[in-house]
C-alpha cells in the first residue's frame, strides 16, 4: 500500500507539474484529517510520511503557551509549567507531541482522500500561477469579464481571477460577459476562493495610475499627483505638482487638444476631471479646489482643521456644486473641513463667535468688556491662547503693560487648571472603574475610559483577560499587556510562598 501510495505522488506531481513535498503534504493532511475523526474535541493531529519508503507516522501535539495567558483551547494547548514536567528545556511556542495509533490508508476512503489531495494541488498550482502574476509588478489588471459571482464580476486574465466587488464598480457602467476591463489591483486575498485579487475602478489610486500611464512625466518623475478626490463615474479633482519649473503641471496632464485627459475619462465611463495646482499653503490649495468658484476671503483655523470660505452670491451655487459636489471633493482632495458661506452668514458666524469670546474672557478671566475686546481685537480666541502664546508676541500689545499680561496670563493658566480638575472629578464621578483598579500600579489613566467600555471595572476583571484581549482593548504590545495583567494578578497569590 505504501509503495502504491509513493506511486500515486509520483504520477499527481507529473501530472499536475507541482513539488512533490506539495503532494506528500496533502497526503498528511488527508491522514490527519481522517484521525482527527476518531478523537473526541478539536485536537491537533499531524501526520509524518517519509518520503523515500511512504512509512508514515501519527502524533497528536499540544502548543506550550504562557502560564499567564491561560488555556484557550483546551484539546490543543498546554500550559508552560506542565509542559516541563515533560520536557525540562522546553519553550513556549514549541510543541509536545504524543505518537498515536495511524490509521490505515484503506479506512479513509479514496474518495475522500482523493478530494484533499486534489484541493491542495490546486491550491498550490493557484498559488503558483498568482506569485507568478503578482512578480511583474503590475498595478492594473487587465482582463475579460468571466461571469457574475453574487452580484461580483469576475475578471479572467489568462489563468489568473481578479473579483471586481459591486461597491467597486462604476455606477452607470454595465459589464457583461467578454467586456474587456480595466482595473486596479488593491489587495491579494487568498482565502477567497477562485478569485484572489480585488479589484476596483472606483478608488481614487486608479485614476492616480491611468494618469500614470498616459503622462510619461510623472513616471519620469518631473511631475507628481499628490493627491485625488473621486466621485465615480461623475466628477474627479487630482492635485499635481511640478518639480522642474519647465514643466507646466496642468498642462501637461491634460496634454495636446485634452487627449491625456480625455483618455481617462473614456475609460471612466465619462467622468470629469478637474486638474489642481497642488500649494503648500493650505489656504491657496483650498482656493485652487474649488474652481472654478471665486473665493472673496477664506479664515483658517488650525485646531479644527477647517476653513470657513467666504463667496459672494454668483459664486456660492458653483462653490457648492450639484448636490455639495464641488465642496465634498475639495474636502477629500486638500484633507480640511470646508465651509462654504457668503458674506452675511460669515458676518453672523464672526458675531457670533465673538460674543462667545468676550463671555468666556470676561467670566473666566475676571476682566470688563473693554479688555475682553481688546484681547479678541488682537486675535485670541481661547484661553490656552492667553496662557500659553510667547510673552513676547503679547507685549506687542500697545493697551496693555507687561503687569497686565503676567496677570492675563495667570489667571488664565488657573482657569484652566479648575476646569481641567472639574473635567477630570466629573468623568471619574460618572466611571464605573473601581478604585482598587485605578490605584494599580503601571496602569496608565488614558486607559481607564477603554477598560470602562470593554466592561473592565475591577482588578479582577483586569486580571481574568488574556494577553491578546487586553492588546485589542488597549493597543499595547504583547509584552506591556502581558506586565499588566500580571501585575493585576498579584493579589491572587498575596501570602503564598
Amino acid at each position: 500500500m505504501n509503495r502504491e501510495m509513493l506511486m500515486l505522488v509520483d504520477a499527481i506531481s507529473r501530472e499536475k507539474n507541482v513539488e512533490r513535498d506539495v503532494v506528500f503534504g496533502a497526503v498528511e493532511s488527508a491522514l490527519a484529517q481522517a484521525t482527527k475523526k476518531l478523537h473526541q474535541g478539536d485536537v491537533d493531529i499531524r501526520v509524518a510520511v517519509d518520503r523515500d519508503s511512504g512509512d508514515y507516522e501519527t502524533f497528536r501535539r499540544w502548543h506550550v503557551v504562557p502560564d499567564e495567558a491561560g488555556l484557550q483551547l483546551p484539546d490543543q494547548e498546554i500550559l508552560l509549567f506542565e509542559a516541563k514536567e515533560e520536557m525540562s528545556d522546553i519553550e513556549v511556542g514549541e510543541y509536545i507531541e504524543e505518537a498515536v495509533d495511524s490509521v490505515p490508508i484503506g479506512r479513509i476512503g479514496a474518495m475522500a482522500a482523493k478530494q484533499v489531495i486534489l484541493q491542495k494541488i490546486r491550491d498550490a498550482e493557484r498559488e503558483m500561477l498568482l506569485n507568478d502574476f503578482m512578480s511583474r509588478g503590475d498595478k492594473i489588471f487587465v482582463g475579460t469579464v468571466k461571469r457574475l459571482d453574487k452580484g461580483d464580476i469576475i475578471v479572467e486574465a489568462g489563468r489568473v481571477e481578479g473579483r471586481l466587488r459591486r461597491s467597486e464598480m462604476i455606477a452607470k457602467e454595465n459589464l457583461r460577459n467578454g467586456d474587456r476591463v480595466r482595473a486596479m489591483i488593491m489587495e491579494v486575498d487568498l482565502t477567497l476562493r477562485g478569485a484572489p485579487i480585488i479589484l476596483s475602478r472606483s478608488a481614487p489610486e486608479f485614476m492616480i495610475e491611468l494618469f500614470r500611464q498616459e503622462v510619461p512625466e510623472i513616471e519620469q518623475g518631473l511631475l507628481e499627483i499628490k493627491s485625488c478626490a473621486r466621485d465615480p463615474g461623475s466628477r474627479a479633482k487630482i492635485a499635481v505638482l511640478s518639480h522642474d519649473k519647465r514643466v507646466d503641471p496642468i498642462g501637461t496632464c491634460v496634454g495636446v487638444r485634452g487627449t491625456r485627459v480625455n483618455a481617462v475619462t473614456n475609460e471612466l465611463a465619462g467622468e470629469r476631471v478637474d486638474i489642481v495646482l497642488w500649494s503648500e499653503d493650505p489656504a491657496q490649495f483650498v482656493i485652487g479646489a474649488l474652481a472654478p468658484a471665486n473665493v472673496s476671503s477664506i479664515v483658517v483655523d488650525e485646531e479644527k482643521h477647517a476653513m470657513d470660505v467666504v463667496v459672494d452670491e454668483e459664486n456660492l451655487a458653483i462653490a457648492i456644486g450639484r448636490g455639495g459636489q464641488n465642496v465634498r471633493l475639495a474636502s477629500d482632495l486638500t484633507g480640511w473641513k470646508i465651509n462654504i458661506m457668503d458674506a452675511n452668514e460669515s458676518a453672523q458666524k464672526q458675531a457670533t463667535e465673538t460674543d462667545a469670546s468676550r463671555k468666556l474672557f470676561m467670566e473666566k478671566l475676571d476682566v470688563d468688556e473693554e479688555i475682553a475686546d481688546i484681547l479678541i481685537a488682537e486675535g485670541f480666541n481661547s484661553l490656552e491662547e492667553v496662557a500659553y502664546v510667547p510673552i513676547s508676541e503679547m507685549l506687542e500689545i500697545e493697551a496693555f503693560d507687561e503687569d497686565t499680561i503676567n496677570e492675563l496670563r495667570s489667571r488664565a493658566k488657573d482657569a484652566l487648571l479648575t476646569m481641567e480638575i472639574a473635567k477630570e472629578e466629573g468623568v471619574e464621578a460618572q466611571s464605573p472603574v473601581s478604585q482598587n483598579l485605578r490605584d494599580l500600579e503601571g496602569l496608565d489613566p488614558e486607559l481607564i475610559p477603554k477598560l470602562a467600555e470593554a466592561g473592565v471595572n475591577t482588578r479582577d476583571d483586569l486580571a481574568d483577560l488574556a494577553v491578546d484581549e487586553l492588546t485589542e482593548i488597549t493597543g499595547h504590545s504583547a509584552d506591556d499587556a502581558k506586565a499588566l495583567i500580571l501585575k493585576a494578578r498579584e493579589h491572587w497569590f498575596a501570602g503564598q510562598e
